[in-house]
């Protein structure tokens, strides 16, 4: 049976089918030339409109592609395969593109947005539809982004949030790995090692009161996925008392005071990515920390699975890092 079940499964894709095309409320990231540019959401993103923001949407794609490929007999799968042939077509994909060949759009989603449309990209090339031809203008557009972006970034983002350097970089790693491009793995492979190569004894001072990612663990996750083979030693010097379970914040689940708050909602994300990332770091972790990695990933995912519909200020995007968790396995 693939994870996640297929009564999570259902669970989630009918979460993500109830916001992927709700186009209100929404927070644009929308900068604005002149009088013209004052548009709604549909109008300037034909594809991804819904979900809150841009980037909820397309991480909401990414779920029920996922979904579909794991559960191809769910009962939503004829309504996500609609869904897709009606989104995915080649002259929505070019308004997309357009929005992003703006001057003034030169920042739009960097680099949160970026990493999420390449992994959905990831994920369409396993599929068996013409999906992923008909993205690739817009999948080429974000690697051209990363392809200008990295040689001028010269120092890293360590944040929680939307700003993550290292989280850009392992859904680009996936990406790179799916499209079977060599070339641009390199370059995310050395800018981690730029960035990240040289950390040690990490303090890990989170979380802060908005965090979605461990600052300290979606590091360590994209050294995996990047430098595989000198991993272990890495990540022995970078965090080297989690065999004592520390620092301690890391095992402990953050507390999540109001669901309604869109902000405060972010703390059940930082469970499920930090359940993500303990999973893939215990891999390769020997058994002592790899035993209390697994211990911490199951207490976050218990702690923030219930949680994931219910208000929408957290169901238009959670259910996408929790599978992320539940596919770590």
């Amino acid at each position: 049976m693939p994870s996640p079940s297929a009564e999570t499964a259902a669970r989630f894709a009918r979460a993500a089918l109830g916001h992927v095309a709700r186009e209100y409320p929404n927070k644009l990231d929308h900068v604005m030339a002149g009088d013209a540019d004052a548009q709604g959401p549909r109008a300037l993103h034909p594809i991804f409109f819904g979900s809150f923001d841009w980037h909820s949407c397309v991480h909401g794609y990414w779920t029920l592609a996922t979904l579909l490929r794991l559960h191809p007999q769910m009962a939503e799968a004829a309504e996500i395969r609609a869904l897709f042939d009606d989104a995915f077509t080649a002259e929505k994909v070019a308004a997309e593109a357009g929005y992003l060949a703006r001057p003034e759009s030169r920042g739009f989603e960097r680099p949160y947005g970026w990493a999420w449309l390449l992994k959905l990209q990831a994920e369409l090339l396993a599929h068996d539809a013409p999906w992923a031809a008909t993205m690739q203008p817009l999948a080429d557009a974000f690697v051209a982004r990363y392809r200008a972006f990295l040689p001028i970034a010269d120092y890293p983002i360590r944040a929680g949030v939307h700003s993550n350097t290292a989280f850009a970089l392992a859904l680009a790693a996936d990406y790179a790995d799916a499209a079977g491009d060599a070339e641009f793995r390199a370059l995310l492979a050395a800018k981690a090692t730029a960035w990240y190569g040289h950390d040690r004894a990490c303090q890990a001072w989170e979380p802060s009161g908005d965090d979605f990612l461990s600052p300290a663990l979606i590091e360590a996750l994209a050294m995996r996925r990047l430098q595989p083979e000198g991993f272990a030693e890495w990540f022995a010097a970078f965090l080297p008392d989690l065999a004592e379970r520390q620092p301690a914040t890391l095992f402990a689940p953050p507390k999540v005071s109001d669901r309604t708050d869109g902000k405060i909602a972010h703390l059940d994300g930082l469970s499920l990515s930090r359940a993500w990332c303990w999973r893939a770091v215990a891999k390769d972790a020997p058994l002592a920390v790899a035993a209390v990695a697994l211990e911490a990933a199951d207490l976050h995912l218990a702690t923030a699975l219930p949680h994931v519909t219910g208000d929408y200020m957290g169901e238009h995007w959670l259910a996408s890092f929790a599978l992320l968790a539940l596919l770590e396995t």
